[in-house]
């Protein structure tokens, strides 16, 4: 059974035995007829009443009809005069709502590397939430069935500035998207239900798999000292931690654990230093010079994640590919699939190793 409303520019088709909501519904119409031609730019459209008379909805499903609308640009309200047909390049293209944990080099590394993949074929939409639980559902849920394909990393921090994939009320947030339009990116636990894509990164075997490949060179050093920040306002996985041990452990070395690279360290030859933020990397860097030690000689340097900058001074790192995981991302938005996808962890050795 279905009812439908005629007009010279707009035709709703409502389907009342379809499991879709009857706002999604209007949604789909509405575009369709953009996307086909019938309603052309700046052409005005039935008010909220005058479509819920005609097909004997409530009123307050076609105003959340039209609130998605206009979320997504189709359409615009003109006071005392009603809704208009806005731009129609949004319609023939996909939609993306890609969220990341916070604005780093790294993380905008990716979202470039996805929006030049995707190319002309889709808008998207960058949001950041800093880590905050309340933040990352606040905005997930403000969006929710605004568009076509959800991008998310999830990353977050308790109270004691620890780090965390999932909380419970983020699950439930994400079990709400539509699992065919569901990516996860960067941190991916199988806690989510059904089938989406997925490109991780295995912090505790990465970084295990990629010491284990500089093996030799870290040999010719007695101790190695993990600077693994536990306050930052944006936590690191604690699985860098473990797969650390494991291979210092495994391999019988010498090792410690510091929190940041304080000033005035006690930096002794033969020390190799793995560090994760850039001001650790920055300071350790100055009292190597300042103490005119050799670096990669007395003191070595492991930076984790690689950017264009280390490159240019020679450090070694070890790093997801972040551009490969932007990219493969885009592919399934744009082939439809639902993999789980490992990215690519690279060990590069530079001379301050």
């Amino acid at each position: 059974m279905s009812s439908s409303v005629a007009q010279p520019i707009i035709n709703i088709t409502i389907n009342e035995t379809s499991r879709v909501p009857k706002y999604k519904q209007i949604v789909d119409s509405i575009i369709n007829d953009i996307s086909k031609g019938r309603l052309q730019v700046g052409q005005k459209i039935p008010s909220i009443n005058e479509l819920s008379e005609a097909c004997y909805l409530s009123r307050d499903t076609v105003e959340k009809a039209y609130k998605q609308l206009k979320e997504r640009k189709v359409i615009v309200s003109v006071k005392g005069k009603g809704y208009y047909t806005a731009k129609t390049d949004l319609i023939s293209k996909a939609n993306i709502f890609f969220m990341i944990n916070k604005p780093s080099s790294y993380k905008m590394m990716i979202y470039n590397s996805f929006v030049n993949a995707i190319g002309v074929n889709a808008h998207v939409n960058l949001f950041i939430y800093h880590c905050e639980e309340s933040l990352f559902v606040k905005t997930l849920e403000k969006h929710m069935g605004a568009y076509d394909y959800y991008v998310i990393m999830p990353h977050f921090k308790l109270e004691d500035l620890s780090h965390v994939s999932y909380t419970e009320m983020v699950l439930d947030t994400i079990n709400q998207i539509p699992k065919d339009k569901l990516i996860i990116m960067d941190n991916a636990k199988p806690f989510i239900q059904g089938d989406y894509g997925s490109v991780f990164q295995d912090f505790q075997e990465d970084i295990y798999n990629a010491l284990k490949e500089g093996l030799d060179r870290l040999k010719k050093y007695d101790k190695i000292l993990l600077v693994y920040p536990t306050k930052s306002v944006h936590p690191y996985p604690k699985r860098i931690l473990h797969g650390f041990r494991q291979f210092c452990v495994e391999y019988n070395f010498d090792f410690e654990i510091l929190d940041e690279i304080y000033d005035d360290m006690e930096l002794q030859s033969k020390d190799i230093y793995i560090t994760i933020e850039e001001m650790d990397l920055v300071n350790l860097v100055r009292q190597i010079r300042k103490k005119g030690l050799v670096l990669g000689s007395d003191i070595g340097i492991i930076s984790y994640n690689e950017t264009p900058l280390k490159e240019l001074l020679g450090i070694t790192v070890i790093s997801t590919d972040f551009k490969a995981m932007g990219e493969t991302a885009a592919y399934m938005v744009l082939k439809n699939k639902k993999e789980k996808v490992k990215n690519v962890f690279k060990y590069i050795e530079r001379n301050s190793l």
